[in-house]
């Protein structure tokens, strides 16, 4: 692949802008699509040029990332009315940053190959702070050549990049790393919420906490936006309450019980039906501090994390 390349990327939400911002900043000639024709704006000021349609950007790219919030709204781009294969020639790839159902993705691909067009998986974990930094991880699954083809383009986005194995694989990973984080994410409220009724300065609690055996990475990253009331972590209930579903599935589908996942997804349902859909993900431990009638807030702490 040249060093410079016409790309297109279909999807701006809190991490597609991110991840098609480092590529117009590497100088590649990158075409973007949003339902929202607003999300596009910043990126047509970095240098970028709309796409009116999936199909349009398939039209204009021989390579075209997808990062959407569902399987329906990756099925809608993909294959939907004015879809991405539509436009997208024979020999050109597809490449979804979403996180997937592996089946429906695998769907898809199917028809990508009908069509003569080519399918990567590439979704990502770390956080949006490390997409707008460029360095978050990238998981990829597929054809290994197309990998190796595309390599250049996944380094310009992440810091780590991982091929995983065939199409699909990514995809499973992707759902165990979010099941993990979840789960952490409720036992940072809990640990937290009993230093507070124990009486124990907070902070020093989130320093002791992130030295210790029971750091996790959700602690030192989310347990901030807790501590400083803010939440936002540019993550949904939504997606999380998705993403959990996903790995009920797969645990079911594998004979593999989840007893824990089981019990945090439970968690995030009734905050989802507590605070809305729309609502950041860490405000699961919000509930623990509605039903204790105390909240968990330190000084020092960031509203958002930086890059």
């Amino acid at each position: 692949m040249d060093s410079r390349v016409r790309v297109g990327f279909i999807g701006l939400g809190s991490l597609g802008r991110h991840l098609a911002a480092s590529l117009v900043r590497a100088g590649h000639d990158v075409v973007v699509h949003d339902l929202d024709r607003e999300a596009a704006e910043p990126l047509l000021e970095l240098g970028a040029t709309r796409g009116e349609s999936p199909r349009d950007v398939g039209e204009r790219c021989g390579s075209v990332f997808t990062c959407l919030p569902s399987p329906a709204a990756v099925a809608s781009a993909v294959s939907g009315e004015s879809g991405l294969l539509e436009g997208l020639a024979p020999g050109s790839t597809w490449i979804d940053m979403s996180t997937n159902d592996r089946h429906e993705l695998k769907r898809l691909a199917g028809l990508a190959e009908a069509a003569g067009v080519r399918t990567l998986e590439a979704p990502v974990t770390g956080g949006v702070h490390r997409a707008e930094a460029g360095d978050i991880t990238v998981l990829v699954g597929g054809d290994q050549a197309a990998f190796e083809e595309h390599r250049p383009l996944f380094e310009v986005m992440g810091g780590k990049l991982f091929y995983i194995g065939e199409l699909g694989s990514a995809s499973v990973i992707k759902v165990i790393t979010n099941m993990l984080a979840f789960v952490h994410l409720v036992a940072t409220g809990e640990a937290l919420m009993l230093a507070r009724r124990a009486g124990l300065d907070l902070a020093q609690a989130y320093h002791v906490i992130a030295a210790s055996s029971g750091a996790s990475f959700v602690h030192e990253t989310e347990g901030q936006l807790i501590l400083n009331g803010s939440y936002d972590i540019g993550f949904t209930m939504d997606l999380a309450c998705k993403d959990l579903g996903f790995a009920h599935d797969l645990g079911r589908e594998l004979g593999t019980p989840l007893e824990l996942a089981a019990l945090v997804e439970q968690v995030f349902l009734r905050a989802r039906k507590q605070y809305g859909g729309s609502a950041q993900s860490p405000m699961v431990v919000k509930l623990l501090e509605d039903d204790v009638g105390d909240l968990l807030r330190a000084e020092g702490f960031p509203a958002r994390l930086e890059p």
